[in-house]
């Protein structure tokens, strides 16, 4: 039936409806995936070592390789002295 402003006595048809719940659909789409990606950025904060590892970072290497019996204490003096930790 025909009605002053189209079809089904003002209504948008079925093409309206269909297009709508895809609006619908990308719409709630973007907002969780909005939300997903601000909550995985603000919660993986990482933290970066600038520069290249300093001579305490060798000296607490040398001393857990001691600790766990890799090399005896004569190869320990001995790199502790190259590293100049004397």
């Amino acid at each position: 039936m025909m009605g002053p402003y189209g079809s089904f006595d003002g209504g948008m048809g079925w093409g309206g409806w269909v297009a709508m719940g895809f609006a619908l659909v990308i719409f709630w789409g973007l907002v969780i995936t909005g939300i997903v990606l601000l909550v995985r950025s603000l919660g993986h904060r990482h933290e970066v070592a600038v520069g290249p590892p300093g001579p305490t970072t060798a000296l607490r290497i040398l001393d857990e390789r001691f600790a766990r019996g890799d090399i005896d204490a004569d190869e320990y003096s001995r790199r502790r002295q190259l590293l100049g930790a004397v």
